[in-house]
């Protein structure tokens, strides 16, 4: 069996990404992959776009991600470009948006939204055909997945569909549920098209908020006193997720 932890939705909240780290390396887990959302929000957008380049196996591209590279006129998007540089830029630039693999007989699909559309949002609450949606034939592999697990949202959850298994990480970095960073770890038989035994689950971890905010508190950056009543909270006052 091997393990491999799925982080997501940091956007520049450095302190949650180094605890999560800590976590991740305390259980002996070797392999991260992350589904985006790096930049924006938070202060630290190219310290870690930095950390996840080194440490992360894996990168999908985000929302925000895609903002970062193609979005212009927002005082918010600009004080980020301009954090972030041209180099790191256009690394977010050239990030794929999902990622597919047979792990103990399923097909897995990671995407930070949808595999097939970068703002499609699904919530735990959404209605049955939109998140079905995430489960739908790619142009990599023309087959309907069994199991999807993405970003986007900053809420935690694992669902069954119809027989498929859903389930949303949450976000390191910018928590909307509780004010706790939150990750996932997914174990199986990699590159393994025979039914073996799957587990998903979900890591909640205590940080720094704090010193969170510090960082924040230290800068000119837009929309920081949201941001900061997102981090005490766990409750969404800024712009969109």
């Amino acid at each position: 069996m091997e393990r491999i932890a799925i982080i997501s939705d940091i956007h520049g909240n450095l302190p949650a990404l180094e605890a999560v780290i800590e976590d991740i390396e305390n259980r002996n887990i070797e392999r991260v992959f992350c589904l985006g959302d790096l930049a924006g929000k938070g202060p630290s957008s190219a310290e870690v776009v930095d950390k996840v380049k080194e440490y992360c196996e894996v990168v999908i591209k985000g929302n925000w991600d895609y903002f970062m590279t193609e979005q212009e006129g927002n005082e918010a998007v600009t004080w980020h470009q301009k954090k972030l540089g041209v180099e790191r830029l256009k690394y977010l630039k050239g990030l794929p948006i999902y990622k597919e693999f047979y792990i103990s007989g399923n097909l897995l699909r990671l995407c930070h939204a949808s595999p097939n559309d970068l703002f499609h949002r699904v919530y735990i609450s959404t209605e049955q055909s939109k998140r079905m949606r995430l489960f739908e034939a790619t142009p990599t592999l023309d087959v309907v997945a069994d199991v999807v697990g993405y970003g986007d949202i900053h809420g935690a959850y694992i669902d069954n569909i119809k027989g498929k298994i859903i389930f949303n990480v949450g976000s390191v970095g910018n928590p909307l549920d509780m004010t706790l960073a939150s990750y996932g770890i997914i174990e199986g038989k990699l590159d393994d098209n025979n039914k073996q035994p799957f587990a998903v689950s979900l890591v909640r971890v205590p940080y720094d908020i704090g010193l969170a905010i510090s960082h924040a508190e230290l800068t000119d950056m837009p929309e920081k006193q949201e941001y900061i009543q997102e981090l005490k909270t766990g409750i969404y006052r800024g712009r969109k997720a």
